[in-house]
């Protein structure tokens, strides 16, 4: 509400200062009304209310011809609430004038052209993009890459000289040889899947597509024997599934290497996934809307939809996305229960989306593992630690010890058993997983810090914390608890040191505050040890029974002290 406020306060300011608002004889003909409904637009469009500003926008039209930025913005709302078409469309009347002049413009001119098959007036839309509006990096990168495409379905070929923007172009050249049916197609699909740099799993999926394209059921059958359910993507899951139930004629119907719009439809999926990376939430829905646009079978990609707007806590409009994902699509449906039982977390209370989960989970006949680790999960962070264990036991107990997946069980296990305070059980699932996985730090910290809390193994905590630490140098946990490490011991000055920096990490978790405290209090610093606690007070998430115990710092300090 205040961003509102000050947004609209500065609005009204530059009404009286700037010159081109002020004077400008394109605002000569505006009434304060029009005037009114675009700011508002501009405002709700800078608050990620697009539904709002669009509203805005369209009751303020008359500005379309007299104000430049006024069609782009109109065309970018327009795309973001999945109007593609109204959009282009409005694109071409006002084609010819100077206010359409904008990247996206031509980008959506451009893919209209290939919707309509005409790869001619595609690539001369392409082309006559002003240098100024390609500076921009990524711009400049879905710009040359969609010529490459352009040029390759034209000709039929690959084509020899391409600019090179790394895995992004290894990516491209896969698709374009499937799409041409090229003979060395899988071997760059096994390039790609196989890339040790980065992880690439989800081309795995348009792999079996390929692969069943061609018939070859069987090398596709090898591939999905070797995923297991819960370490695997969401996508990768629904296609290992449909295999298992030799569901293979599902694949085409989404998806197809010989539909050059179902090829783009991905890189634009992909320059979507770039955006979201960089938390560029309305660029990365814009080109999400643009992949649907041209391969609007596609429904997963959706999933991305479904988690900006969720990430921007725009729950309803998240809800209505997760619509589109049905009982056909089981791995989709599962996710889509789950997310609507985060909203219901987040917008209700955790009893209420735990109950609403778990009555989903009961109506699957014979669940997998994934869907059996993610009841689990829920179980255990709505602190019902006794049910979580029980779903964890059902998966721990088919697998081996050399599985790396067995170590992360026995951690999520281990690590209920300590909130119920049976640490013998804890001790032994936390060691039996860092027996399988020495290394990994989450475990070793959590251990560490247990035994700390109980005083017990001082020394070999330390040494755990260590060796996690060097591992984590950034972790905020692994950092508060090293720092708690060196209080248990009376080293002050360098727990000070860590919990300092835990605390800027994490300014609003109640424990390293109270933990931070508790230091400053050792060293001293009692007026700042009582500034800490304080805040903790202030804090929802902090649990009643460590308020009690800060309530009872604030007067006498820490007990030991």
């Amino acid at each position: 509400m205040l961003k509102k406020k000050i947004t609209i306060i500065l609005f009204s300011l530059l009404l009286y200062q700037s010159p081109l608002l002020s004077k400008s004889t394109s605002f000569d003909k505006f009434d304060s009304k029009n005037l009114s409904k675009y700011f508002s637009g501009i405002v709700a469009f800078e608050n990620k209310n697009n539904s709002e500003a669009l509203d805005f926008f369209k009751s303020s039209k008359i500005l379309i011809n007299r104000h430049k930025p006024y069609l782009e913005k109109l065309v970018i709302s327009l795309a973001l609430e999945n109007n593609i078409a109204q959009a282009i469309n409005i694109i071409k009347i006002n084609n010819k004038k100077k206010n359409s002049d904008f990247f996206e413009a031509y980008i959506l001119l451009a893919l209209d052209s290939l919707k309509k098959n005409d790869l001619d007036k595609a690539k001369e839309i392409l082309s006559g993009v002003p240098e100024n509006l390609h500076k921009d990096k990524l711009n400049f990168i879905i710009l040359n890459s969609l010529l490459q495409y352009v040029e390759v379905f034209k000709n039929k070929k690959i084509l020899q000289e391409n600019q090179n923007f790394g895995n992004l172009s290894l990516i491209a050249e896969t698709f374009q040889r499937c799409y041409l049916d090229d003979n060395n197609t899988n071997s760059f699909f096994l390039k790609l899947i196989n890339n040790s740099e980065t992880d690439y799993s989800r081309y795995i999926y348009f792999y079996l597509t390929y692969l069943i394209e061609k018939n070859q059921i069987e090398e596709a059958k090898l591939i999905i024997n070797d995923l297991d359910y819960i370490n695997t993507t969401l996508l990768l899951s629904q296609g290992k599934s449909w295999i298992e139930r030799s569901e293979y004629k599902k694949f085409n119907k989404v998806f197809s290497c010989s539909n050059y719009n179902d090829v783009l439809g991905e890189f634009l999926f992909l320059i979507s996934n770039l955006y979201s990376s960089q938390n560029k939430f309305e660029k990365s829905n814009f080109y999400l809307n643009l992949s649907s646009y041209l391969n609007p079978k596609f429904v997963f990609n959706l999933s991305l939809v479904a988690e900006n707007l969720y990430l921007n806590e725009n729950y309803e409009k998240s809800k209505t996305v997760l619509k589109n994902f049905d009982e056909n699509q089981d791995f989709y449906y599962w996710y889509r229960f789950k997310k609507e039982a985060q909203i219901i977390s987040k917008t209700r209370n955790k009893k209420e989306a735990l109950n609403f989960i778990t009555s989903k989970f009961a109506k699957i006949n014979n669940p997998n593992n994934k869907f059996i680790f993610d009841i689990a999960n829920f179980y255990k962070n709505s602190k019902e630690y006794t049910q979580a264990i029980e779903y964890y036991l059902l998966i721990i107990d088919t697998l081996d010890d050399d599985n790396e997946l067995k170590a992360d069980l026995l951690y999520r296990r281990g690590g209920s058993f300590e909130r119920l305070k049976e640490y013998s059980r804890a001790d032994r699932d936390l060691q039996h997983s860092l027996k399988i996985d020495p290394n990994d730090a989450y475990v070793l910290n959590y251990l560490a810090y247990s035994w700390l809390e109980r005083n017990y193994k001082i020394n070999e905590a330390i040494e755990m914390l260590e060796k996690a630490y060097e591992q984590e140098k950034d972790d905020p946990y692994i950092i508060d608890s090293i720092g708690w490490a060196y209080y248990l011991i009376d080293d002050f000055i360098k727990a000070e040191k860590f919990l300092n920096r835990a605390v800027q990490l994490m300014p609003d978790d109640p424990i390293v505050n109270d933990h931070y405290a508790d230091i400053l209090w050792k060293l001293d610093r009692k007026i700042q040890a009582r500034y800490f606690w304080s805040m903790v007070l202030e804090m929802d998430d902090a649990e009643k029974e460590l308020l009690d115990k800060i309530r009872n710092k604030l007067i006498d300090g820490p007990k030991s002290s």
